[in-house]
């Protein structure tokens, strides 16, 4: 037999197989978005939830599946059956998953232990990222080198190559939904990696038995050596797609940022986010892998798909700046955020799809562009993939890190716009070159390559750069209000709106009253109004007085820097930390807010910690007379790690004898199993604890939660004698300026006990780190307004705490009027 009859029948099994092929290659990609999902919400848990955590995590995950890509051409010869291969790899992929669910609670204890808060610390975080993510990534990462061996390098095989990339990343999309829509949401990440883990098995299963029905291979068949084969000028191809790498993840970091702020950035936002992005990488592979058999020269194809994802970033950005935001949508009209699920998956394919077909149809047009007859189909694929995810490493980390905050994002986007045009123009102006042109039969349309290159080139780089000078800048108002920008127009004026490396933050004063309100990541955090005041003074201002002697304080979230305000003029206070994940918000509220937090943030006694706040109470070795935290509502991807019982346990151990701690629950954009969940997890650590209103008419608007280890006591009498001294007339102004006239009225805010509370929280669930439930559940209750209707429900249960205050009775009778009157 001739080695062309060979060659056709040893690709019999692989025609015969490709359909079971793709489906193996579905189930893997899902595996994988399942694991990704649950490694960052496990490693969040351990290193922080700061932008410099978050890309370390994906440059970790990325870079194993890169070594992964780049090993196994290189360490496994090519008579293994690709196939038993792939199934080793899958098995080995379960049983290292399994592994690192088990590892990293581990870890974050020894981390715990050996470091506190230094730079070693920080350090260490991108030690425990390698640790846990690089075995799992790199199996992964060989997986696609692995099966491509089992293919020919011919311009079928190379679109079947194309194929497999994509079902990987239909996969995902699978993956990453089911993840962030059910398993996490309804289980745990315990339950979320045996269903992928079991998976992972199940195809190692498969892949092996059809191993052993078929050959290994066309060159197996043909008992060719193994060859290094380079196209002409195929450099040109590897760089452009790298810078095609770079873009498509720099692009979805500043998407991401930017859609959160319209949609809210909930943990259903972001898997929705990442679906998109990924279907459309998976559907441009395959338009891609069809594209790259049928034309003559896939490298000026390729050129063109890079200059068109100029035309698909510039669409973007006009789309978010321009037209999106200003769509007449009141997003609390809804019932339910399932409604309105619908119309922010509208708006997220009108800006990610377009750009993210693009650049999935660009990998498989790549091989093209590279294969040669003979080439080792491992290295092959190795190659285009490994210089693709090293463009997507440096595009994810400079964009997160250093582009966004320093530059911002319409910058980032011109930034965008220029790398898609010089891939574009590299791959055009190669063509002009006949020594760069690959081989190919001598015609008509080879000799017009030059020409055709150059033409391309010009006309790229004129509409490049007209659409670089169109990119817009998004309205301040959608950093300020995000997804309710359209029904604040005219209603406020814009003092400030700034973009930091975790955060947008704007100042805006409203035009009736002039109060002064701050707002990160697109929602209103705290401001100048009353009953914002009111709640920001109480939660510091309750523990400031119920501790008898409070020398220490540490504060989670910085704001407007109210509460940290509130307690720093207690004069016992001698040292007040405060930790916040983003620098630009005490530089932007200490210049808008100085008044009203008593300009804390200069105050000498003041320690200014920028970092996760999990991670610093993980990581310090100091312990406090006071805590209070009011830290992003818990719907917002990330929060709800503060709100987890292994985190108030840690904070409990953080408590000097006699310490207090108060933490914000809020009772608006919420739901009522969210609230229960918040408020019973904080009880299950503090069992003494109580809750106190900060109510609107009596009806319900937000919480203050109180915790201590020992059954609190208020000293009534004693209070009232600190607050009669000179040095406590600030205390004193600083209560008065939020209608606190008299001690009476701020104790008269008390709600009810963890006791009084049993039978309503019989049901609720419990936030754990393992599951973080909460920020499933808070993220239903978006948009939704039931403040008063959550605190009705609590409020049948409370009895006044005849223990819990010390008095006379004429002081007690007073009280128990006052309280039982909110009723």
């Amino acid at each position: 037999m001739t080695d062309v009859a060979i060659r056709d029948a040893a690709e019999l099994p692989v025609r015969r197989f490709l359909p079971a092929l793709l489906v193996l290659f579905v189930a893997s990609g899902m595996c994988a978005l399942i694991y990704e999902v649950v490694w960052f919400q496990l490693l969040e848990l351990v290193i922080g939830a700061t932008a410099v955590s978050i890309g370390m995590l994906l440059a970790t995950f990325m870079g194993g599946m890169c070594l992964g890509a780049l090993a196994l051409p290189r360490l496994v010869a090519r008579h293994h059956h690709p196939l038993r291969i792939y199934a080793l790899l899958e098995a080995g992929i379960a049983v290292v998953a399994v592994l690192v669910l088990l590892v990293v609670p581990t870890v974050g204890k020894v981390y715990t232990a050996t470091l506190g808060h230094t730079f070693a610390g920080i350090l260490l975080r991108g030690v425990i990222c390698a640790l846990c993510l690089l075995p799992p990534t790199v199996l992964m990462g060989a997986t696609l080198p692995a099966v491509s061996r089992w293919i020919e390098v011919t311009p079928r095989g190379v679109s079947w190559m194309g194929l497999l990339y994509g079902a990987n990343t239909v996969g995902a999309v699978l993956g990453g939904a089911l993840a962030g829509f059910y398993l996490l949401r309804v289980y745990d990440t315990t339950v979320a990696t045996l269903v992928a883990a079991t998976i992972n098995v199940a195809i190692a299963v498969v892949a092996m038995t059809i191993a052993r029905r078929t050959p290994g291979g066309v060159q197996e068949a043909t008992r060719e050596p193994a060859r290094v084969v380079r196209a002409p000028g195929s450099w040109v191809v590897y760089v452009a797609i790298a810078l095609s790498g770079a873009a498509a993840l720099g692009a979805e970091v500043v998407w991401t940022r930017l859609l959160t702020l319209m949609l809210g950035g909930t943990v259903y936002t972001f898997a929705m986010i990442l679906a998109v992005f990924l279907t459309g990488l998976g559907l441009g592979s395959t338009a891609g892998a069809w594209l790259g058999r049928r034309v003559a020269t896939p490298r000026l194809a390729l050129g063109w798909l890079q200059a068109l994802q100029v035309v698909g970033v510039a669409w973007a950005a006009f789309m978010i700046a321009v037209v999106l935001p200003y769509w007449p949508i009141n997003p609390s009209l809804a019932p339910s955020i399932w409604l309105n699920m619908h119309l922010d998956l509208t708006r997220t394919l009108w800006v990610v799809l377009p750009g993210a077909l693009l650049w999935g149809a660009s990998f498989p047009v790549a091989l093209a562009a590279v294969a040669e007859r003979g080439e080792d189909p491992g290295r092959l694929v190795s190659g285009v993939y490994v210089a693709n995810t090293l463009g997507a490493i440096v595009g994810s980390l400079s964009f997160s890190l250093l582009f966004i905050p320093t530059i911002g994002t319409q910058k980032a986007q011109q930034l965008l716009v220029f790398i898609s045009a010089v891939s574009a123009l590299l791959v055009f102006v190669s063509l002009v070159s006949p020594q760069a042109v690959p081989r190919l039969p001598a015609n008509a349309l080879v000799r017009s390559l030059p020409r055709a290159g150059a033409i391309s080139a010009v006309t790229a780089a004129a509409l490049s750069l007209f659409l670089l000078i169109k990119v817009p800048s998004i309205p301040g108002m959608l950093a300020a209000f995000g997804r309710y920008m359209v029904t604040w127009l005219g209603q406020v004026d814009l003092l400030y709106w700034g973009e930091g490396m975790n955060s947008s933050i704007a100042v805006t004063r409203l035009l009736g009253s002039g109060a002064t309100q701050f707002h990160v990541a697109g929602k209103v955090q705290a401001s100048s109004l009353p009953q914002d005041m009111r709640l920001q003074r109480m939660l510091g201002h309750l523990p400031g007085l119920f501790h008898p002697n409070p020398k220490s304080a540490l504060v989670v979230g910085f704001g407007a820097g109210v509460t940290a305000g509130s307690l720093v003029v207690h004069p016992e206070i001698e040292r007040l930390v405060i930790c916040e994940i983003e620098p630009l918000v005490p530089r932007t509220s200490s210049r808008y807010f100085a008044h009203e937090n008593h300009d804390v943030f200069n105050d000498p006694r003041v320690e200014m910690v920028y970092d996760d706040a999990r991670s610093y109470v993980i990581t310090a070795k100091e312990k406090f007379d006071i805590i209070t935290s009011d830290p992003l509502d818990p719907w917002v991807k990330g929060a709800a790690t503060l709100y987890t019982k292994e985190h108030f346990e840690r904070i409990k151990n953080h408590l000097n004898p006699g310490g207090i701690v108060s933490v914000f629950v809020q009772l608006y954009e919420t739901n009522l199993e969210a609230v229960k969940s918040e408020i019973a997890t904080f009880f299950e650590v503090f069992p003494n604890g109580s809750v106190w209103a900060n109510n609107i008419n009596g009806r319900g608007y937000d919480l203050v939660l109180i915790g201590s280890v020992e059954p609190l006591r208020i000293d009534v009498h004693s209070i009232e004698e600190r607050l009669s001294r000179p040095q406590y007339q600030p205390v004193v102004a600083s209560m008065s300026e939020v209608g606190f006239g008299t001690l009476l009225d701020l104790l008269a805010t008390f709600g009810m006990r963890a006791s009084d509370l049993r039978e309503w929280m019989a049901d609720a669930v419990i936030n754990r780190d393992r599951s973080l439930r909460l920020q499933y559940i808070a993220g239903e209750g978006l948009n939704r307004y039931e403040s008063a209707a959550i605190y009705d429900s609590m409020a049948q249960y409370r009895k006044f705490p005849e223990e819990m205050f010390i008095a006379d009775e004429a002081w007690k009778q007073q009280l128990r009027n006052a309280i039982l009157g909110w009723r």
